[in-house]
């Protein structure tokens, strides 16, 4: 039977991200460095104390990851390289944080690093049900998921709009998202944009960008005795998934996915941790485009199927409602380069968890929750709480 992880004796050491953005004079690799720097100086340590590193990226390419470690130093670790679509980042977190639990290791290192920049269209390969669905962009799919929705639940687009407008705000207040506006965005300026695909805009989608992040794991004693009196934040527990058969599946996914995916993955992960939805403070959600966040609403298990329009209608998902969702404006404001994505929630997870979110800080947030598809193909969901 298929269980969710849940983690003892670990905590968070260290983080570090750098701002997300187009950076195509910067090879990926001085991402990667830079990122693990600022984490290694947050924990106080250096990569001689690090016991094993998790290198997550979707970038093409052979040896990468040990490429980006040598940046670092050359300290003989054992080097692991994680590749799960948009889901890379927050798997190599949780693989790291289950090394620390299972004693293997005292200290690992998550890092991850992308440049969309870099990348090119392509295809190929693959089965003939893959070649099938390659003609069809993944824009087009979330927008027929959206369409499916108004015609099924009556969402309107003002809806999709709100929660688009909501997240450009939040990133207008996270230093290291890449959309950063010099005013307050509103529904009506997000339905302004340039459409992509009905009914999407260009403000309802999240820039392929550049960039990388870093988390840090340790023995939770070992954090404590090295930092005295900040707020511990440590892994609770994660679970992860594939997807299974569903009718048309071929179009549903592969890049939306069935979506009895996130809520199968939702529930292990709360029963690993012993939680429900309603102990949680903040999450963070796969939104690449902007419908999928009303969907995840409820199928996190944050309100009942088919009440996800009231969530927002409400404000409940934005500053001083009752669930704030993706503080650092997700996908769409923060940007989402891949590799680095899943780590760059996590960033803001323990930004959130420790009270160091300026501008945007959640009141009294101990539980959190990240959340990410990869490719439609995988989901992985990973709770993490706060403790003095």
């Amino acid at each position: 039977m298929r269980r969710g992880l849940r983690f003892e004796g670990v905590a968070v050491a260290g983080i570090g991200m750098i701002r997300f953005g187009m950076m195509k004079d910067r090879p990926a690799v001085h991402l990667a460095r830079d990122a693990g720097l600022l984490a290694l100086h947050d924990a106080g340590m250096t990569l001689a104390d690090i016991d094993e590193a998790f290198v997550a990226y979707i970038t093409p390419g052979s040896m990468l990851g040990v490429k980006a470690m040598k940046e670092l130093g050359l300290t003989g670790l054992p080097v692991n390289h994680t590749e799960n679509a948009s889901a890379t980042g927050l798997v190599a977190f949780r693989d790291a944080a289950w090394a620390v639990a299972s004693g293997r290791a005292d200290v690992a290192m998550a890092i991850g690093f992308d440049k969309f920049t870099d990348m090119v269209g392509g295809g190929g390969g693959g089965s003939a049900r893959d070649r099938i669905d390659a003609p069809i962009l993944p824009a087009a799919y979330f927008a027929l998921w959206a369409q499916r929705r108004m015609h099924e639940r009556g969402t309107s687009v003002e809806t999709f709009a709100k929660i688009a407008a909501k997240n450009w705000n939040y990133g207008a207040a996270c230093p290291t998202a890449h959309r950063q506006t010099d005013h307050v965005v509103t529904a009506e300026e997000v339905l302004a944009s340039r459409p992509v695909a009905d009914p999407l805009t260009t403000m309802m989608c999240c820039p392929p960008d550049d960039g990388a992040a870093c988390v840090i794991l340790a023995r939770e004693d070992l954090v404590r005795s090295r930092q005295p009196g900040r707020r511990i934040v440590r892994p609770l527990a994660s679970a992860l998934q594939s997807e299974s058969y569903s009718r048309g599946h071929t179009f549903v996914g592969p890049v939306v996915g069935p979506s009895t995916m996130t809520s199968d993955t939702a529930r292990e992960c709360y029963e690993a941790a012993g939680i429900g939805p309603e102990d949680v403070h903040v999450a963070y959600c796969h939104d690449a485009f902007v419908n999928e966040e009303l969907e995840y609403y409820e199928l996190l298990g944050f309100c009942a199927e088919g009440e996800g329009d009231r969530l927002v209608a409400d404000g409940e998902t934005g500053p001083g409602g009752r669930i704030p969702f993706n503080t650092d404006g997700g996908l769409i404001a923060r940007g989402h380069p891949g590799g680095p994505t899943g780590l760059a929630q996590i960033h803001e997870c323990v930004q959130q968890l420790r009270g160091d979110a300026t501008g945007r800080q959640v009141e009294g947030a101990r539980v959190a929750l990240a959340h990410l598809v990869g490719g439609g193909s995988v989901c992985t969901v990973n709770l993490l709480d706060a403790v003095d």
